[in-house]
């Protein structure tokens, strides 16, 4: 049986501080958009992170598709005309979707009665270091949105949406596990005539 050939993990390309945008021309790495990439980057691993603390499946599958999401919205981030190239790119539905997502979460904790402190359950925690991240992303996509008038304001919004969820899961978590003063909500039964 033949070896297969191998291909290095490292390029050497970016000893110099620059790197290719996709699609595009290389930058120096402390571009905006380069930065913002890089906060999705570590809101991912922040997302791996709390996936490995042991889940409710439920949240883990919800992760799951944003890990997914992230890696269609980092392109589109690293992408100068994503129109040109057929990258999908953020829209109101996805933002409509999110919210949707954090009610049907948010009901299923009771409701907040003020400050909520990060921690309790390993994975709660995790994801609450997630949701700061997310707010950092938020923050340098903000920063892009005023410095190039062609990046789209739905990446921000989709953002901030995120940062929702990442708390509104925390909150499940929490309340999941009996931890930090959060009680998952009382369903009351239907009766099915």
């Amino acid at each position: 049986m033949a070896a297969q050939k191998r291909t290095r993990l490292y390029s050497r390309r970016g000893d110099l501080g620059e790197t290719g945008l996709l699609y595009g021309p290389r930058v120096g790495k402390d571009h905006r958009r380069i930065e913002l990439t890089g906060a999705l980057d570590e809101l991912s691993a922040w997302l791996g992170w709390a996936r490995a603390e042991g889940l409710d499946p439920r949240v883990d599958a919800a992760l799951d598709a944003l890990q997914r999401a992230i890696f269609d919205v980092g392109a589109e981030v690293a992408t100068l005309t994503p129109a040109k190239f057929n990258v999908r790119t953020v829209g109101d539905a996805d933002v409509k979707a999110l919210e949707e997502t954090i009610d049907a979460w948010d009901a299923q904790v009771e409701p907040r009665r003020g400050f909520v402190a990060p921690g309790g359950t390993k994975s709660a925690a995790a994801l609450h270091v997630a949701r700061t991240v997310c707010r950092r992303a938020e923050r340098r996509a903000t920063a892009l949105l005023r410095f190039d008038e062609t990046f789209s304001p739905r990446v921000v919004a989709w953002l901030n949406r995120v940062g929702d969820l990442l708390f509104a899961l925390a909150r499940f978590e929490n309340a999941r596990a009996g931890r930090r003063g959060e009680r998952l909500a009382v369903e009351t039964p239907t009766k099915v005539k």
